[in-house]
């Protein structure tokens, strides 16, 4: 796994990651940690499922993180402070791989995504405010095409596109399947499948 990981880091610092630029719109920054870890010898991909309780994005599936609060004095900050929050882990241990293109939501954020390693045998504590559940997916299996589709959607007279990735039960969609997307990009020819 460690040469999978060496060569996403490779890949991700060889390029720049794409910042969002909508004229005319101040977008509130926010960030995420894409994690990663290695199961039963494969690397997975995790997800947190938000509470149906929540107010914004209820019920969704996302990656921790949140918006940049004013003592965070970077977007990687952000992110592993979220992560911290939302999985009741020390992310100290993280191996930080780089960054994604930014993301921005209709909601109106930027998230700038980071890729991260989570390392082996941590115990989850999730916050019960933030997250329902977790689950942890194969990479292999996300790189499936049949477990991708997209479809045109219209909001506010703008047309984009919006991911949607079927796990089993499990729906990720909207902004986490943009950022999913870009990363399945960047390690589809890293990945050997079977």
């Amino acid at each position: 796994m460690e040469a999978l990981f060496d060569a996403l880091e490779a890949r991700l610092a060889s390029r720049r990651p794409r910042a969002v630029n909508l004229s005319g719109h101040v977008l509130r920054e926010s960030a995420v940690l894409v994690p990663l870890l290695v199961r039963e010898g494969a690397p997975h991909v995790l997800f947190t499922k938000r509470p149906s309780t929540l107010r914004h994005h209820a019920g969704q599936y996302s990656f921790p993180g949140g918006s940049r609060d004013p003592e965070d004095t970077t977007p990687l900050h952000t992110a592993l402070r979220e992560t911290r929050e939302e999985l009741g882990i020390d992310v100290s241990g993280v191996r930080v791989l780089g960054a994604l293109d930014e993301v921005p939501t209709l909601t109106e954020f930027r998230i700038q995504p980071f890729v991260g390693v989570i390392p082996q045998g941590v115990e989850y504590r999730p916050n019960p405010v933030e997250v329902e559940f977790i689950v942890e997916v194969p990479l292999a299996a996300l790189l499936e095409p049949s477990l991708h589709r997209a479809e045109r959607r219209s909001v506010r007279g703008v047309e984009y596109e919006v991911d949607f990735y079927t796990y089993g039960s499990h729906i990720i969609w909207g902004a986490t399947g943009r950022i999913l997307r870009d990363l399945l990009r960047l390690t589809s020819e890293l990945i050997v499948r079977p």
